[in-house]
């Protein structure tokens, strides 16, 4: 095992897949002599030379519309979308081509190909760079939507989803990046878990937390807080957004029969409606109370100095989670 941070982790993740395939490279702005804005792709391109680690013009249209081509001519491409915000040029090209070729083919065409995207808030970044779009991409058929929350899954996870053979959309926690775990650089594809499955990331026995990405991070501080007052919190790191292991969620809330659902998106129309219907479907007669959402504010995301009001925190996790087990707490806060 190796002491890395998340970002070394990625780095680590794309090095693999790329010396493992010759038909892996890399595509995306300033990602090559710079090595990324976040100096996640650092190296890569002296190490493997610029063939394989493209710097591109600033334009994702053209980014990813280029890897639709390389995908159908057996390349398996891995583009990087500078940030979250910047995704939208390239939402056609995503929705209606990379989503949809498979399908439109009979089969006959696979799309492989990888869009990592640096994501969501809490690093004080500028109008356009702290967005949390995950919603659009699950709702549409066809593509593998994913997002890690350790360093290990971002390892893991992202060499699972370049050798898939389907296109995967995979969200990177931006403030997160920093954040060091333990690594198995040797892990074998065939022994971890599928890229679609949930995980327990911690277990308990008064309600459950859903969550991903950096929130998960958050609702372990919360359920640790909680234990001082003798609660027991099941936090369930979602991991694939699309398609979704209710499953894991579903055992998780029969047992405690209370939950709360978290993240940064906006509430209207976010994930946590579908988890929320989704676990109603599922296990409506072992819900003691109604399930509660925090999430991020249905607004453009505000200015940097205003982001700690957005994003869901420790305290707002811990509100919603007085209101399942019906405490009466003395934690005013909105969710």
């Amino acid at each position: 095992m190796t002491a890395l941070t998340m970002g070394s982790a990625i780095n680590a993740g794309l090095a693999r897949a790329l010396a493992d395939d010759d038909r892996v490279l890399l595509m995306g702005e300033d990602i090559g002599k710079l090595g990324g804005v976040f100096r996640v792709t650092d190296g890569l391109q002296q190490r493997f030379g610029a063939q394989r680690v493209v710097d591109t013009p600033l334009a994702e249209a053209g980014i990813v519309g280029t890897a639709v081509g390389l995908a159908l001519r057996g390349y398996r491409p891995v583009v990087e979308i500078q940030f979250d915000g910047f995704v939208y040029p390239a939402f056609d090209q995503i929705v209606c081509q990379v989503a949809k070729l498979h399908y439109r083919s009979s089969g006959r065409i696979r799309m492989p190909m990888v869009i990592r995207i640096p994501w969501a808030g809490g690093v004080g970044a500028a109008e356009h760079h702290s967005e949390s779009p995950e919603a659009y991409f699950a709702h549409t058929a066809g593509l593998r939507v994913v997002a890690a929350s350790t360093p290990q899954d971002a390892y893991v996870m992202l060499r699972q989803a370049v050798a898939s053979d389907d296109p995967v959309v995979f969200f990177e926690p931006k403030r997160l990046y920093h954040s060091k775990g333990e690594v198995d650089l040797d892990a074998d594809l065939a022994d971890a878990p599928p890229l679609h499955l949930a995980r327990v990331a911690r277990e308990g026995t008064d309600a459950t937390i859903v969550t991903y990405g950096a929130l998960v991070r958050t609702a372990l501080d919360a359920a640790l807080a909680a234990e001082d007052e003798g609660i027991s919190l099941e936090v369930i790191d979602l991991r694939s957004l699309s398609p979704m292991d209710v499953t894991t969620v579903a055992a998780s809330v029969r047992k405690t029969g209370r939950v709360v659902v978290a993240h940064e998106a906006a509430r209207q129309a976010g994930l946590g409606a579908e988890i929320v219907a989704s676990i109603t479907e599922r296990c409506f007669h072992h819900l003691e109370t109604p399930p509660q959402r925090v999430t991020g504010h249905d607004i453009p995301y505000p200015p940097s100095k205003l982001e700690k009001h957005h994003v869901p925190d420790l305290d707002r996790i811990l509100h919603a989670v007085d209101a399942v087990l019906e405490r009466t707490g003395d934690r005013e806060v909105a969710l």
